[in-house]
């Protein structure tokens, strides 16, 4: 009885590893295992979970998705091969970003060449003016950024609302950033690079979006929250938020 309980125990753990490996789609593993990618880049896809967050897009080959302040162009790439040759990926880097280190330019430019269905942008946040009919939209890492004291204080309302429009009736956007302390408000974003997830929530349904579903694939119960996210004790595996929202029908 033992031995078959046992048995019992070792095919359900078996069959619950091939559903966590069949919930990456065999398009983005594909993207994963891209050739063309920076070769720095496949070493952080584990700590990223790099195929299970694209996974939550929902995307198809040929769909249309903006990657949200691109920083290094790392989920770029991944998108530009998950869409296939008839997608496109609008790169978006901010022009103040770029006016702060030329590397984010270089990086934009870098990614547009490599990549044929990448579209790159680079206004400033105020004058975002995003490709109609997109599928989805990601940004990770980067939505605290909205809040840094330099930009004006509707930065925020102003990018998401642009999003909304911008996304098809139905289509995602998912947000991935540091967990801020609770009670740190729209300071941590400058002080720690971190933000509230109460705060994106409030913020990005009252541009329209309906928060669908939180995903716990990058959360870290070690991440005190309150340490910079350069930190050299938290860097590179700070606790995160996963939030897909979705615009209506």
């Amino acid at each position: 009885m033992t031995r078959n309980w046992m048995l019992a125990a070792a095919a359900a753990l078996a069959l619950g590893a091939s559903a966590a490996a069949a919930a990456v789609p065999a398009h983005i593993t594909a993207a994963l295992a891209d050739k063309g990618r920076p070769a720095e880049d496949p070493a952080k896809d584990e700590a990223r979970k790099a195929g299970e967050t694209v996974a939550l897009l929902d995307l198809k080959p040929g769909a249309k998705v903006a990657d949200l302040v691109i920083g290094g162009g790392y989920f770029t790439h991944i998108l530009a091969g998950a869409v296939g040759p008839n997608g496109q990926v609008v790169a978006y880097q901010p022009a103040e970003f770029i006016q702060f280190q030329a590397s984010y330019g270089e990086n934009l430019k870098k990614v547009a060449a490599a990549r044929p269905n990448v579209m790159p942008l680079s206004s400033t946040f105020g004058a975002l003016d995003l490709p109609d009919g997109l599928d989805a939209v990601l940004t990770v890492q980067n939505y605290h950024d909205l809040h840094l004291t330099p930009f004006p204080k509707d930065t925020a309302a102003k990018v998401n609302a642009e999003v909304f429009k911008s996304l098809k009736p139905g289509g995602v956007y998912l947000v991935v950033d540091h967990v801020g302390a609770p009670g740190s408000g729209l300071e941590a974003a400058m002080k720690v690079h971190r933000i509230e997830p109460s705060i994106v929530k409030q913020e990005v349904e009252a541009a329209g979006f309906k928060l669908e579903s939180e995903s716990a694939i990058l959360k870290n119960a070690t991440d005190p929250h309150t340490a910079s996210v350069f930190d050299p004790s938290v860097r590179g595996k700070t606790d995160q938020f996963v939030m897909k929202f979705r615009k209506p029908k």
